[in-house]
């Protein structure tokens, strides 16, 4: 996999990034549950520098467990959630994998926020699962 490429569901927004991922995981938190209106959110980690985007995005700030504050970046006319940003890491973007325009190449496997999981949905066995923020 040489390219990272996606956008929302209306196509406004869309982004490219030539960097191979820093990691890929799924994150249990109840905030991503509630962002993404499901169980977990699968996302890809990419330096924030090499991310183009285009199209405009609305930020909803959100606090992580840390304090930091979370920038959900999202398009204001479909609502599809893009990317997440944090003060804590700013050299990273955690993209929502959901909008990657392939998704074959995914396979997470970290898992964090494991004990806000749902209960009908466990961490796959093999796994790393780590129980709150990475920190």
């Amino acid at each position: 996999m040489s390219r990272i490429e996606g956008g929302c569901l209306c196509g406004r927004v869309r982004y490219t990034s030539e960097a191979e991922p820093v990691m890929q995981a799924v994150c249990h938190c109840r905030n991503c549950q509630k962002q993404g209106g499901t169980a977990f959110s699968v996302v890809v980690v990419a330096p924030t520098p090499t991310v183009t985007v285009t199209g405009e995005l609305k930020t909803y700030e959100d606090q992580g467990d840390s304090g930091a504050t979370l920038h959900r970046k999202f398009c204001p006319e479909c609502g599809s959630p893009i990317y997440s940003s944090s003060t804590a890491s700013p050299a990273l973007m955690f993209i929502k994998a959901g909008t990657l325009d392939d998704t074959s190449w995914l396979d997470p496997k970290v898992h964090i926020w494991t004990e806000s999981a749902q209960a009908w949905n466990g961490v796959p066995e093999g796994a790393h699962a780590i129980p709150r923020n990475p920190g």
